[in-house]
Order: structure tokens, then sequence, then C-alpha cells
């Protein structure tokens, strides 16, 4: 049942992957977030009984839009990424992707109903040839609607999502404070904070959800 489920989702989303390289920051997130709502429309009370199988199907198609390796150098920062090994850097990435992915397929399987709308570009956010904004609107079936932001950058050819703000609520400096403030909670252990990261990543998800209820 779950390499079916996971089959279901990467093949309905596979078409717009494959168009990824030529398309533009706003096709991108349209394609992707129309598609990955049907198919979960369609199926949410059976993804809910497997959540691991949409997980996997979900990582498979934020993969190739995803800058997770640049999100995860920008949240470690300089500092930090210049003490840590090649391979305490990988697993850094690994984690951050997998944890990443959990926390916004939660969000979409508690996200029962409404609309997601991708603005027009207005040019506003448009820093050169290769980074871009992307404004989306999330309107719930109570009325409410939330702006969230994509910040996209070419990477040899190729648009991929850098940042996201919620509400109002930079994802990427939320992650990079909460980075700082776990290494000097762990005395500057850098291990124990790669270790630590998806129960990081946890509190981040709790602090977003209070600032959007609020």
């Amino acid at each position: 049942m779950r390499a079916l489920l996971k089959a279901l989702l990467v093949l309905t989303l596979a078409a717009p992957i494959m168009v990824h390289a030529a398309a533009t920051p706003h096709e991108i997130v349209e394609d992707t977030s129309n598609r990955v709502m049907e198919v979960l429309d369609a199926n949410r009370e059976t993804y809910k009984q497997d959540t691991d199988a949409f997980l996997e199907g979900l990582n498979e198609i934020m993969d190739p839009v995803v800058d997770f390796r640049g999100i995860a150098r920008s949240v470690m920062t300089v500092r930090y990424s210049g003490r840590a090994s090649d391979e305490q850097m990988d697993r850094f990435i690994d984690t951050f992707k997998r944890s990443m992915v959990q926390f916004y397929g939660n969000a979409l399987l508690e996200f029962d109903s409404g609309a997601i709308k991708v603005l027009p570009p207005t040019g506003r956010g448009t820093y050169g040839d290769d980074r871009t904004s992307v404004d989306m609107e999330i309107r719930t079936s109570k009325g409410m609607v939330y702006p969230v932001t994509y910040t996209m950058v070419r990477i040899d050819g190729q648009w991929k999502v850098r940042n996201v703000i919620v509400e109002g609520i930079n994802m990427g400096l939320l992650f990079r404070d909460q980075f700082a403030q776990a290494m000097q909670a762990q005395g500057g252990d850098l291990e124990a904070v790669i270790s630590n990261w998806g129960n990081v990543v946890a509190a981040s998800a709790k602090t977003v959800e209070k600032e959007v209820e609020n």
C-alpha cells in the first residue's frame, strides 16, 4: 500500500517537475502547489493513515525545486559551517531536509480545505537575473488569508526555493537564530546541535503556529 501511495504522488507530480528547467519561478511554485493539493485532497484520509508514504513522495517532489543545501548552509552561517567537517555538513543538510519535509508535510495534512493562489509577478522582490520572489495567498475555509513569499534563486539555469516567509515570519532567519541559540545552549558543540536539529525544527513549527494564530 505504501509503495502504491508513493507512486501515485510522484507520478501525478512528475509532469511539472520535468519542465521546471525551462519554467519561470511563478510557474514552478504554482504548478507544484496545485498538483500537491490536488493529490492530497483526493487521498487525504489515506495519507493520514500512512503519513510516511506521503512524506516519502513529498520529498521526491520537493527535492528538485528546493535548494536544501543552500538553505542549510545559510542557517548554519559561515561562522559555524567553517568548523564543520564535510561529513558533518552533509549530515546536517540531510537532517535539515528530512525535518523540513516533515514540517511541510504535516502542515499540508492539517490544511483541510481552502484555496492556494499564486499572485502574478509585480517586479517587486526581483534582484538581478538570478534571484526573485514569488508571492502566494493561502485562504482557509473560514476566510482567513495568510500571505506567503518564496525567495527563488537560479542555480545552473534552474529556479529553486531558497527561503520562505509565512505571515511575515522569515523561516530562514528563524532557523538561523535557533541554530545560533542551540550552539550557545550546547556550549559550542556542533555535533550535539546537528544530532538534535530535528527537535529544533519541531519547536520552530510550534513557534510559527502560535504566531500565525495570533
